[in-house]
């Protein structure tokens, strides 16, 4: 079975034809986790599985994705990037835009620059969800925004802002990175009951109102040099608590990409992904 691998942020994956795994196995799951695993495995935050053909209106593709746990998930926004680099430089895409359809509805990437082997994107990400019922949190009440609400966590009170970008996001703010725990504070919050379906989360440090610093523990991934929905749960929670504008440049430890929350509501982010290798998978 040939599969590729695309980096976007050093957030990576590996593309496969969905014929291709079907004809090796049926256990999308436990395969997942094999070839994941940065030991035994290719290596891998996930698979992005591209189905042989779409099913959705109005996509030129559709794929599901896996976790390095094997949990399947609605959409990366690093993922989807990397999808579209891979439409563009191995299938040889040439239409100015790709229309790809994830569990979180479809999105529209339009390649603005090309780099080398890769692309930088625009990315339409569609619209956020704000009540606390979509994304989903479980409070004493429902609401519908989910700002600077407290919750009690391996013995302390933290404040988070909650959204969702098709998958749900804890942020919460600090002020620096050192004098604090949060990969422990991530991995305690991924699985909080707060949160029933888990949660992905990311701890912001602004900058200024225009640059916010960010790192992630994503949900089934744990820790992640960046993420592409994380970037926007946390450039939408600085814009929800007045901290920055409506555009802003996210720093991660791996890069930079741009979040821009337009007055349709619907949330655009640009930045870039790459060709890393093509394997033949013998497990």
């Amino acid at each position: 079975m040939h599969f590729h691998k695309f980096q976007a942020l050093g957030n990576d994956f590996l593309i496969v034809r969905e014929s291709e795994l079907r004809a090796v196995t049926e256990n999308y799951e436990s395969f997942s986790r094999q070839i994941c695993d940065r030991h035994f495995g290719a290596g891998a935050d996930g698979v992005e599985l591209l189905l042989d053909k779409s099913t959705v209106a109005g996509a030129d593709v559709e794929v599901r994705l896996f976790n390095a746990d094997g949990g399947e998930t609605p959409i990366s926004g690093n993922g989807t990037r990397c999808v579209g680099a891979y439409l563009y430089l191995v299938e040889k895409w040439e239409k100015p835009e790709v229309r790809i359809a994830t569990g979180a509805g479809v999105k529209t990437l339009k390649p603005v620059e090309r780099r080398g082997n890769g692309f930088v994107f625009e990315t339409g990400m569609g619209a956020p969800r704000f009540r606390s019922q979509e994304i989903p949190v479980t409070l004493a009440q429902p609401l519908d925004l989910v700002i600077r609400q407290q919750l009690n966590v391996v013995g302390q009170t933290v404040e988070f802002t909650a959204t969702s970008m098709g998958n749900p996001h804890c942020s919460i703010f600090v002020n620096d990175f050192h004098d604090l725990d949060w990969r422990g504070l991530g991995a305690a919050l991924e699985v909080h009951p707060a949160f029933p379906d888990r949660t992905n989360v990311e701890f912001i440090r602004v900058l200024n109102r225009g640059e916010i610093e960010v790192r992630f523990w994503e949900r089934g991934c744990g820790e992640t040099l960046a993420s592409g929905t994380g970037s926007c749960g946390a450039a939408l929670a600085s814009m929800l608590n007045e901290l920055t504008e409506r555009k802003v440049n996210v720093i991660t430890a791996a890069g930079e990409l741009i979040v821009e929350w337009l007055d349709d509501n619907t949330v655009v982010q640009t930045g870039e992904a790459r060709a890393v290798f093509r394997g033949e998978w013998l497990g």
